[in-house]
């Protein structure tokens, strides 16, 4: 993969912690810098498709505690009638 030269400016101390991490971590400053990068644009890329491409029947509110618990007890008892 080909790179491309770029120049930003950078707080000191965020800088120091580069510099530290990619000692520790037996990596160069700008390896750190490019992973950073990479997840900058990962973070604000426009998708062509939506993340979830189908909807969902329900009643267009979040369930309540008791309701979410009789709707897993009622799948549980019909699981466990199949297999019985």
């Amino acid at each position: 993969m080909s790179m491309k030269r770029t120049n930003v400016y950078a707080d000191p101390e965020d800088l120091a912690i580069i510099k530290e991490a990619a000692k520790r971590r037996g990596i160069s400053e700008a390896e750190i810098i490019r992973q950073g990068i990479h997840l900058a644009a990962m973070a604000n890329r426009v998708w062509d498709e939506p993340l979830f491409s189908r909807t969902f029947e329900g009643p267009g509110r979040t369930p309540s505690k008791s309701e979410v618990r009789d709707t897993v007890a009622d799948a549980v008892r019909r699981d466990a009638g199949a297999t019985g």
